[in-house]
């Protein structure tokens, strides 16, 4: 029937549609799309009508750089990580995925996925050794993936990092990586291609080792753990990376995607590099919570990130830059460990990267971004949801408020405080770096295509197993 459906949403103070802006209108969800968006709710009849009260609607999040899967095997991380990216809003997660030898296994972490995720979710597939160029194709057309990350940071003295578990494994696994010019170029070229999107993490691992091994033989005054981390990964080493890896974007005509761009050098290389042109391509800029809230001043090991943590200054320099535009994405590079395991042996040089953050990113963009007068809720929805959609082939199913999109929202209560703990956030990791933070803003509930898996904060045990895996690009989908 025309005016039946499975779900209303009335009275918004306001629905958030990407391009557009604040409309008034309700939401009939259907099938688990949206149905139609009429302004009368008169003769409608609804299967549950879900009141937002005064509160807005926006599409639900995409968060395109989350790391689960690492430190627990795929199936048990998705169950908690999922559930946290339910809490804030996240109503899909893209899967940086880190394999050693052959991508043929894959299909192993696709079936230990299945019936695990609260959400929809896709993956990223990292390039780390020449042999896994030739299995770009296969991981196209087979899988559906159509992105695959560099790890620039990645070479001589600084060559190793966590690949992802096999399934059922609990044993963390340690690989060595070795990117050279050879499998840098190589990588992009084929990415172009098979018309797929390469990601880049901008580090000089030469420079980064210089300086770190020079860091560790000072003895520093007056500096606090990540002022000293900070300078032993100079922004300079980031510049530099974005400018070698644009080189080949031009030779190939290539896309490129910047992962966690934090500091104000970074930024500007890559904005002068799209200002330059000639590359065919875009050149499209992520970045994450952390550099719009932490800078090095906070003291305390559980902030360390690779990029690391900046100055108040950059911070600055980050939201002057997402204010106007400049900015596509925003990615939470959520890492899903534990606190014992996080700090190493309490030293800034043992104590492993990263950190959650997948619950907090919409808190955090609406207390220090829309409450404060930085942003408004358009551009909200717009570099959290609408820019990923399109950039990664998501779009128009997700990503937008239209009929036929999928029915992936969440109504935020601007004036709602949480003060952040780990219980809060319900992910495996047992802290945050927000942790005793008053956030204002909070998302209310999680509709991931139709079924509402949060609400109040509470997530519903029972949607255990609705997410699924989304080939991309979606529109090979039925």
């Amino acid at each position: 029937m025309e005016n039946s459906c499975d779900i209303l949403i009335t009275n918004a103070k306001g629905v958030v549609i990407p391009e557009i802006g604040i409309v008034q209108t309700n939401i009939l969800i259907e099938s688990g799309r949206i149905k139609s968006l009429q302004h009368s709710t008169e003769n409608i009849q609804a299967a549950r009508t879900i009141g937002a009260d005064g509160k807005y609607v926006l599409p639900g999040v995409i968060d395109p750089h989350v790391h689960y899967g690492v430190y627990r095997p795929i199936e048990e991380s998705a169950k908690t990580e999922s559930a946290s990216a339910a809490v804030g809003g996240v109503t899909t997660i893209m899967r940086m995925l880190r394999m050693s030898g052959s991508y043929k296994r894959i299909e192993k972490q696709l079936e230990a996925s299945k019936n695990n995720h609260h959400v929809d979710y896709t993956i990223h597939a990292s390039i780390l050794h020449p042999s896994q160029l030739q299995e770009m194709p296969y991981l196209v057309t087979k899988i559906g993936i159509s992105s695959f990350k560099i790890y620039m940071n990645l070479a001589g003295d600084l060559n190793h990092i966590l690949m992802d578990l096999d399934p059922e494994s609990f044993e963390l696994y340690e690989g060595e990586v070795n990117m050279d010019d050879e499998l840098l170029s190589s990588t992009i070229r084929s990415a172009k291609t098979l018309d797929s999107l390469t990601m880049i993490h901008a580090e000089d691992p030469l420079i980064c080792a210089k300086y770190m091994n020079r860091a560790k033989e000072k003895k520093f005054e007056n500096l606090t753990n990540l002022e000293i981390w900070s300078s032993s990964r100079p922004p300079i080493s980031e510049s530099i990376s974005v400018t070698k890896a644009t080189s080949f974007a031009r030779q190939f005509h290539s896309d490129l995607y910047f992962v966690h761009i934090g500091s104000a050098r970074a930024l500007d290389t890559i904005l002068e590099e799209r200002q330059l042109g000639r590359t065919n391509g875009n050149l499209y800029i992520e970045t994450c919570p952390h550099y719009l809230t932490h800078s090095t001043d906070f003291d305390n090991i559980v902030g360390k990130v690779v990029p690391p943590l900046r100055s108040k200054s950059d911070i600055d320099h980050m939201w002057s830059a997402l204010c106007q535009g400049h900015i596509d994405t925003i990615g939470t590079d959520h890492v899903a460990n534990r606190l014992s395991t996080k700090v190493g042996n309490g030293d800034i040089w043992s104590a492993l990267a990263g950190f959650p953050g997948l619950a907090t990113m919409i808190p955090v963009l609406l207390s220090y971004g829309v409450n404060k007068g930085r942003i408004n809720l358009k551009t909200v929805a717009e570099v959290t949801s609408y820019n990923t959609s399109r950039i990664f082939g998501l779009y128009p199913r997700k990503g937008t408020i239209r009929p036929g999109s999928d029915a992936d929202l969440m109504i935020v209560d601007l004036s709602l405080k949480k003060k952040i703990s780990s219980d809060l956030l319900m992910s495996f990791s047992d802290y945050s770096i927000y942790d005793g933070w008053e956030l204002e803003g909070w998302p209310d509930l999680t509709i991931v295509r139709g079924i509402v898996v949060m609400e109040n904060g509470i997530v519903d045990k029972t949607t255990l197993g609705h997410g699924k895996f989304i080939r991309r690009p979606i529109n090979d989908q039925k």
